[in-house]
């Protein structure tokens, strides 16, 4: 430690854009661990700015030197050896990320949004600037994540990445499950305890989870996947009798990402990508089953490793900050002892499957007619699709009051795996039955 705090020893300079709630915890992480982060990198770190939108604004419960901030990002980013971007959105993030590269500085980011729109522009800047581009925290927080998919496993053939990679959303779907909460209730619930935001938009409707999808999809297998390449459903559609409906089956609700490789005859390498987000049943034995609150949970399938899964908390403050320092370690290391992080990889250039390609299965629950014949006209609408059924199960209903005279029954029925076209066309096929009174609920099946 003597040897690098001596005068003589040129510190690295960090430019740090945004400081709300992450960009706070860095900066104060980067201060108290000062000793510390100078002996892991070999040379100190100097935070030499915090850009921020306004400069008037009362941060002394930021506990940073308020002398630090600063408004002119496009030149704080020039005066850097490594820029930690963590404002969020497309622009100006991307404009000073390229300007950031143009100067020599590598960059550390959180921004799921811009690598899932722009990533290939990004990695193209950083490799012809021959600096890194480093974004741990912009997927599952302080799970460490990406670097083993883009690292550890870079030997391995990565098969299926299946998980949860939004607390929002886990949070609300588990008080549902767990307390019966209704969608509105929950979701004020986790806006009291700061889990979503006043507009949960984003979250509610699978955007985030659905840019994360891209970048893991992108880093799994290989090849571009940007966040418009992938299906998206939210759970905003997600009612109590779904979540009823899943703990008969002893199943739990979950919004997961889903990002696949599938054999695939009508594609020239006969191989694609599936990469969708939406809400899904899985069994109460599946690990996944168990993520409560907002933590996240990612299960990784590889050929030689199997099966792998990432736990932790997804969000906050210190948990994504961690990810943050460990990046800026990283390429803070590179710039000391020279040379870079792995950058882009889309050798395998593999084509993005439409969702109806997608492998599935659906649970349906109809109302029907309760006379004879019924169950055999649900069944033919199955075989026309080529839809194979697991299970059955019937159950009386009470009459409708408006024509009592006429019996009413419901049944649930869970499908094999198949296309997801073929799912879908099939309970279009069951709501134009005469007997069928209403397509009550739809919802895939997943993690068996």
């Amino acid at each position: 430690m003597s040897n690098l705090a001596s005068p003589d020893v040129q510190p690295l300079r960090v430019a740090l854009l945004g400081c709300g709630v992450v960009g706070t915890a860095v900066a104060r992480l980067l201060t108290e661990h000062a000793d510390d982060m100078a002996a892991r990198v070999g040379r100190p770190l100097q935070v030499v700015g915090i850009a921020v939108r306004r400069a008037g604004k009362d941060r002394s419960e930021t506990g940073v030197d308020p002398s630090l901030f600063t408004t002119d990002a496009e030149d704080l980013v020039t005066r850097a050896d490594v820029v930690v971007e963590v404002i969020g959105g497309i622009e100006p993030a991307r404009s000073l990320i390229l300007r950031a590269f143009e100067h020599g500085a590598s960059v550390v980011t959180a921004n799921k949004a811009l690598l899932a729109e722009d990533g290939p522009l990004l990695y193209q800047a950083a490799q012809e600037h021959d600096v890194d581009l480093y974004y741990e925290a912009a997927v599952a927080g302080a799970i460490p994540l990406l670097r083993p998919l883009r690292e550890s496993l870079a030997g391995d053939d990565v098969r299926r990445v299946l998980g949860i990679v939004n607390g929002t959303t886990n949070y609300v779907l588990d008080k549902m499950d767990t307390t019966g909460a209704g969608f509105a209730e929950a979701v004020e619930q986790a806006q009291e305890l700061g889990y979503a935001e006043a507009d949960p938009t984003a979250d509610v409707e699978g955007f985030d989870a659905a840019a994360k999808a891209a970048i893991l999809a992108s880093l799994a297998f290989h090849s571009r996947v940007s966040g418009k390449d992938v299906y998206r459903e939210g759970i905003t559609e997600v009612t109590a009798a779904d979540v009823h409906a899943a703990r008969e089956m002893d199943c739990v609700v979950k919004l997961l990402a889903i990002c696949e490789v599938t054999d695939d005859p009508a594609e020239p390498g006969g191989r694609g990508i599936s990469v969708r987000v939406h809400p899904a049943m899985i069994p109460r034995t599946h690990p996944l089953a168990g993520v409560r609150e907002a933590f996240n949970a990612v299960f990784v399938e590889a050929e030689s490793a199997g099966e792998l899964m990432f736990y932790g908390r997804g969000a906050g403050g210190d948990p994504t900050a961690s990810a943050v320092l460990g990046d800026v370690v990283a390429v803070a290391r590179h710039k000391v002892v020279g040379g870079l992080g792995p950058g882009e990889s889309t050798y395998a250039d593999l084509p993005i499957l439409p969702m109806g390609r997608a492998q599935t299965r659906y649970h349906i629950s109809l109302d029907v007619a309760d006379r004879p014949g019924v169950l055999a006209q649900v069944a033919t609408a199955f075989a026309q699709h080529e839809v194979s059924i697991e299970t059955v199960r019937q159950q009386l209903l009470s009459p409708d009051p408006a024509t009592p005279e006429d019996g009413r029954a419901s049944l649930v029925i869970v499908t094999h795996s198949a296309p997801d076209a073929a799912l879908s066309a099939t309970v279009d096929a069951l709501a134009e039955l005469p007997t069928v009174r209403a397509v009550t609920s739809v919802m895939r099946v997943e993690g068996e």
